[in-house]
């Protein structure tokens, strides 16, 4: 990234680094790009300005702009003599990165979870041979430690979207006093 970036240009990889986030997450890129280019755009857009400005089809935008909005990411919004639909990006991030953490928690998240919770009881409840003791001593104390990482991240995301009723000031003050 150069200095002489123009503008644009700096949208643009602002936009692409969206993309590989949103895809880092399991979604798919247009939704990172869509957000991007609603989230640094001062004016609601159009579907059609999406398509130009994301070159992605209208089709695969419709799709992600109502995922997004049923996330709470994006808003729908209309204008007065136009049957147009045009949105907006939630511009409080913190209410943007709960609904994230939200819409993951509610499923791979959650299957993650109970697939290791069960793989767990498995090997808990095996039965194991003296020549094989150590190596299913070894698997259950991994997938034991796997499990423990994984309710500690998924209490982390329920305190993380418990923050709900909390504005963007008030999370960025709680965040201050953890760092000390």
């Amino acid at each position: 990234m150069s200095t002489t970036q123009t503008l644009e240009e700096i949208q643009e990889d602002f936009i692409q680094g969206l993309s590989q986030i949103s895809q880092f997450w399991g979604l798919p890129k247009s939704m990172g790009a869509i957000f991007g280019v609603l989230y640094l755009s001062p004016v609601a857009i159009s579907l059609d300005e999406l398509v130009e400005r994301t070159a992605f089809t209208k089709g695969a935008i419709s799709t992600s702009v109502r995922t997004l909005a049923r996330m709470g990411l994006v808003h729908r919004q209309s204008k007065l003599g136009d049957r147009k639909d045009y949105y907006v990006a939630e511009g409080d991030f913190y209410k943007a990165v709960r609904a994230i953490l939200k819409e993951r928690e509610n499923s791979e998240f959650s299957r993650a979870i109970s697939s290791v919770e069960e793989i767990l009881g498995v090997l808990e409840a095996s039965p194991t041979s003296t020549s094989e003791a150590d190596e299913w001593e070894f698997t259950r104390s991994r997938v034991a430690e796997m499990k423990s990482f994984f309710d500690g991240l998924d209490n982390l995301v329920r305190v993380i979207t418990a923050l709900e009723t909390m504005n963007q000031n008030t999370v960025q003050k709680v965040i201050a006093l953890l760092k000390k």
